[in-house]
């Protein structure tokens, strides 16, 4: 079986506490981050700048398999209504902005500034990329994450736009699937992402499907437009 090498920065994940959490504290820099999600470690920020940052490792671990994503018919038929616009990797900056302080999260995010000026280092090494979905030209909603060999960690999501996030996503899902990746990470499920299929796994399975994923080369593309 396929095993993680040591992290660099964090116990092994299989040594969370019950809560899900592997530690406190460290750097929230793309170095750090890339070796947490690498070890299936992510930072959960609790937005209070005097608590250290909590770093996660839940079980179970959410997950959607690409071959078994759900789109609701009226979805699928806003997709192809060509009312938006998608692009990929065009504005990552305005959509993690977005996801930070769209509706309910303005003032009150996961995403801080340290978060924010972290992934955006990512986006700039070509380890993470975003979604866009534009409706008559302006940003109407979009998601994010991070590619790390055959799995994409994605991190959040948002919209101005009835539908535009889901939108996003299911254009996500669709690339995944043609570049072939394994699997996308959404680390817990919720109501939302369970009517498009989402499942959990135990952790032990998601970190030996993680180590398996890791080793694969894979591209998830160029910018391109599509509806």
């Amino acid at each position: 079986m396929t095993r993680l090498p040591p992290s660099r920065f964090f116990p092994p994940a299989e040594d969370a506490d019950a809560e899900g959490v592997v530690g406190f504290g460290g750097k929230l820099t793309s170095e750090w981050l890339l070796d947490a999600y690498q070890h299936g470690i992510f930072p959960w920020p609790t937005g209070d700048p005097s608590i250290p940052v909590p770093w996660c490792s839940p079980d179970p671990r959410a997950i959607f398999e690409l071959d078994r994503f759900h789109v609701p018919r009226r979805l699928a038929q806003t997709c192809r209504s060509g009312k938006f616009r998608v692009t990929l990797d065009s504005d990552f900056s305005g959509v993690i902005r977005g996801c930070a302080t769209s509706g309910i999260r303005r003032g009150g995010t996961w995403l801080t500034t340290p978060m924010i000026r972290a992934y955006t280092q990512l986006f700039e090494q070509g380890h993470c990329h975003s979604v866009e979905v534009w409706h008559k030209n302006q940003l109407a909603g979009g998601t994010y994450g991070l590619a790390i060999g055959g799995i994409f960690a994605a991190e959040s999501m948002f919209y101005r736009v009835r539908d535009a996030s889901k939108v996003a996503l299911v254009h996500l899902v669709e690339r995944l699937r043609q570049r072939g990746y394994a699997f996308m990470d959404i680390q817990q499920l919720t109501p939302h992402t369970a009517q498009f299929g989402a499942i959990e796994i135990p952790r032990s399975e998601y970190l030996r499907r993680l180590a398996e994923a890791i080793c694969v080369s894979m591209t998830f593309g160029d910018r391109e437009e599509g509806t």
